[in-house]
């Protein structure tokens, strides 16, 4: 005899909730080239993300859930998603802003390329640090530990009980703030070196003012910066790391705890 798929209601809202959280984070991981992706793919990979995390839904009783009640736990989930999305996007953002820095500094910044993400002309420097930046999200294994965190926060902050607190909005502040200081130590080298040189010609077109130092600081510039971007690359993993470290014991704060 034929038999329906009933599908209990309460495991339909913990779904939906669910499915709201990850796809707030989904908006700003840094997984390169997502944001121009056809959306069918995205939404496939928040699916198989709540696919993933089944095993950890919260138990909603349903007689206790109306349409306000429900609304109110949609706008929990989106804001929480959200926040922690924001705060692994700004994880890449500090290869992003060294990039930035330099790309002017250094004479790549007067040439473009397709950003593969945003599909608009971006500086050179800036669009391979935003896909070096993806790539070691996962080869350091980032992207197993944001799924561990998530997994945890189901049972710490079950869907609708989480609340923005002022200690977790000044923490991502500082956060932030840290893009600007972990970009400035990774530009630093490089940027130290083109100072050097700039004062090098300027004191030589002080001395021979028929030398056009303009035609000269270019090659010199973009030379010089890419042998020692090239030699402290070594060094951006560490850094790096250091920066993401951080930003997720501070997302684990938040959700876990």
């Amino acid at each position: 005899m034929p038999s329906d798929l009933t599908i209990p209601l309460e495991s339909v809202y913990a779904f939906a909730l669910v499915l709201i959280r990850v796809a707030g984070v989904l908006v700003f991981i840094p997984i390169p080239g997502v944001t121009a992706s056809p959306a069918a793919a995205r939404i496939v990979l928040s699916l198989a993300f709540t696919f993933a995390l089944s095993s950890r839904w919260p138990v909603i009783d349903p007689t206790i859930v109306t349409t306000g009640v429900f609304l109110v736990w949609i706008v929990s989930e989106a804001a929480f998603g959200i926040a922690a999305g924001v705060l692994v996007g700004l994880i890449a953002e500090a290869i992003v802003m060294g990039a930035q820095i330099l790309g002017l500094q250094a004479g790549y910044g007067y040439a473009s390329t397709i950003d593969p993400n945003t599909q608009a002309d971006s500086g050179i420097l800036l669009v391979m640090a935003q896909l070096f930046a993806g790539m070691l999200f996962f080869a350091l294994g980032l992207d197993r530990q944001l799924v561990l965190i998530f997994a945890r926060s189901l049972e710490a902050h079950p869907p609708g009980s989480w609340l923005a607190a002022r200690p977790a909005a000044e923490e991502l502040i500082r956060i932030g703030s840290s893009v600007f200081s972990t970009g400035l130590r990774l530009a630093l080298p490089v940027a130290g070196m083109l100072l050097l040189v700039d004062l090098a010609l300027a004191l030589v077109g002080r001395i021979n003012a028929q030398v056009q130092m303009i035609s000269v600081a270019f090659p010199v510039k973009m030379a010089l910066a890419l042998f020692i971007l090239a030699w402290t690359l070594a060094a951006f993993p560490r850094v790096y790391e250091q920066h993401a470290n951080g930003a997720l014991e501070l997302l684990a704060r938040i959700m876990i705890r």
